[in-house]
């Protein structure tokens, strides 16, 4: 899910920076220290806004820069365990898919994307379901259901796992068609019944 998470902390404006703006070198410092991270505690980093500078810094020994204490927001993204996802297909190969949720990756492995045997098709880059027929290609719309998280560490980006083996998961056409079908069958029944009830009157 997207957070927005309000923080404080102390930055660093280097004496180089001193005759611009406080809040412009004070935003551009934020941006240079949390835009991009991935952690256990923010999810992903995506962008910093709304930051404030305080006019009054300090000074320490030796350095001449000054230091000031800063409140902003972090937009992150914060995936979640069985959270259900939105996303399309970047890449297709022959053990799965990868889609796009938020600004990350996620990986759709083959095992968890249709109950079907499925081959890989590398010349038009296509998962292909045996039994149903069912193509999954790049730029498809998918939905999916978030089953792994690993948040990365030291310099990684992390890991996430999704599945679309689950009622009204996949590819948001096969889900369109699956509900189609359902209300099709719903409106059969009606029918069905008063034919029951006008032949059991006619007895």
């Amino acid at each position: 899910m997207f957070r927005l998470i309000t923080l404080e902390d102390t930055i660093r404006i280097p004496p180089e920076t001193f005759g611009n703006p406080l809040e412009a070198v004070g935003h551009q410092q934020v941006r240079a220290k949390y835009e991009g991270i991935v952690g256990e505690e923010l999810g992903y980093v995506i962008a910093v806004t709304d930051v404030k500078v305080s006019p009054v810094g300090k000074i320490i020994p030796g350095d001449g820069a000054t230091y000031h204490k800063v409140s902003f927001s972090l937009l992150t993204y914060y995936p979640k365990i069985q959270e259900v996802v939105e996303g399309e297909v970047v890449e297709i190969a022959d053990f799965g898919a990868f889609i796009r949720i938020g600004p990350i990756d996620a990986l759709l492995h083959v095992s968890q994307l249709m109950d079907d045997f499925i081959s890989y098709d590398e010349k038009q880059g296509v998962l292909i379901g045996k039994e149903t027929k069912k193509k999954l290609t790049s730029g498809d719309q998918v939905r999916t259901r978030i089953t792994a998280v690993s948040l990365g560490r030291a310099g990684s980006s992390g890991k996430i796992g999704v599945t679309a083996r689950q009622p009204f998961l996949g590819k948001l056409e096969w889900i369109e068609h699956k509900v189609q079908k359902i209300r099709d069958n719903l409106k059969e029944k009606p029918s069905k019944e008063q034919n029951q009830k006008e032949d059991a009157s006619n007895d």
